[in-house]
């Protein structure tokens, strides 16, 4: 690359000292290890490989025909499902499929609002969810800020959804997917479980499986998962024809099969006792970092976390935008947050969004999450202050560089 295209070359290094230098709370966010990074440049990119194994629209398909199958089985034997569909994108992309399978446009569906933690993809209407379809919105209960099993019931009882939606964006309780199939079956709905954000801790049986309860999963591969970007579909098996085909062709065409093989090795990655080990300690440093910032005067949304996240309720002090700024300028990366009841788009947000998964990734533990904690309480209350923001980046450097990416 460096004689090339020194521009790109240039860019890459910038990025790579980026992540290197400063610390990312972001909670969507991880490191890939080498090995999956290699498969996602390796020469299976070069094959275009429409359709599903032994199915193929192209010839010279035997090898890559192998490695989705691969794919396939290990997803399936790691969340214990009946089938999968490994050639998803993102995932959007793959709840968008899933739609596509299971609903005619105008059917209502029923997920969880942006300002109580849920996804775009759930309903919201700027979304294609809530273009093509009806959407109705569950929120948490004001008082606890978490779910609020009996009202989403009676708005089911109500709305009578097609589908309903269970997994959030930002929500940090336990979520209890008996409960909501509990609630589809009442009103004789379907049930889609998007674990992208949970999926590393389900894989771990750190968090209820929602395996025995969904009609369909999707997840993304990337988050607490630990590999490449990139989703996957799992289903019953009497949904396993319509998926596929709402796949390809109806929303894909060639999947990237250089992605699909980083994908098998991120799930025989997740299969192993450390990747157990790494999702503890995700969770503890959760929340550790949590009850620390607490302690220093910071309101957590919902009281804490069960999980790899938290948002952290700004209070009129700073809109989740400026705090968002001022603490990248501290080499400390956030994302802002709507949180319940929010007034704020969530352009602006009241709140931040922190996770852990990267910096666990790094093996950070809660010596460091008491560290980080403490410069979160510096930028927050300093967040004009440009000097203040450049000495702490200097430390978070320093905490940084001890650990790799």
């Amino acid at each position: 690359m460096a004689s090339q295209d020194k521009i790109l070359q240039q860019l890459l290094q910038q990025e790579e000292e980026r992540q290197r230098n400063t610390l990312s709370l972001i909670a969507s966010e991880n490191y890939a290890p080498a090995e999956i990074r290699q498969l996602c440049a390796s020469v299976l990119m070069n094959k275009y490989a429409e359709g599903l194994p032994g199915k193929r629209y192209y010839a010279g398909c035997t090898v890559v025909d192998e490695v989705e199958s691969l794919a396939i089985d290990r997803c399936k034997k790691l969340f214990g499902v009946q089938h999968a569909n490994v050639q998803p994108h993102a995932g959007s992309q793959a709840n968008q499929a899933a739609y596509l399978a299971l609903l005619k446009p105008g059917d209502t569906i029923l997920g969880m609002s942006l300002s109580s933690g849920g996804h775009l993809t759930h309903g919201q209407k700027v979304n294609f969810s809530g273009t093509f379809y009806n959407p109705v919105l569950y929120t948490v209960d004001p008082a606890t800020e978490t779910l609020n099993y009996d009202a989403l019931e009676k708005l089911a009882h109500e709305h009578k959804p097609k589908l309903i939606i269970a997994g959030a964006s930002a929500y940090a309780r336990t979520i209890d997917f008996a409960r909501f199939a509990q609630i589809a079956r009442s009103v004789n709905a379907l049930l889609l479980v998007d674990m992208a954000h949970i999926a590393g801790l389900i894989a771990a049986k750190l968090h209820p499986d929602p395996a025995p309860h969904a009609d369909i999963i999707t997840s993304t591969t990337h988050k607490t998962l630990r590999g490449p970007r990139g989703a996957f579909i799992a289903c019953k098996a009497p949904y396993a024809g319509t998926i596929d085909k709402s796949v390809m062709p109806g929303i894909q065409g060639g999947p990237f099969m250089n992605v699909i093989a980083a994908k098998a090795h991120c799930f025989e990655l997740a299969a192993q006792p450390e990747f157990v080990t790494y999702q503890r300690q995700v969770i503890a440093n959760a929340q550790h970092l949590a009850k620390t910032l607490s302690t220093l005067g910071w309101r957590i949304v919902a009281g804490g976390t069960d999980t790899h996240l938290f948002v952290v309720d700004l209070a009129q002090k700073l809109t989740g935008k400026a705090a968002e700024t001022a603490l990248e300028k501290a080499g400390i990366t956030v994302s802002r947050s709507t949180i319940p009841g929010d007034t704020q788009p969530p352009t602006i947000g009241s709140g931040i969004r922190l996770g852990t998964p990267a910096v666990t990734t790094r093996g950070m533990k809660e010596a460091e999450m008491a560290m980080i904690a403490q410069w979160i309480d510096e930028v927050l209350k300093n967040a004009g202050d440009e000097r203040k923001l450049a000495v702490i980046a200097d430390e978070v450097q320093k905490l940084a560089n001890r650990f790799s990416t």
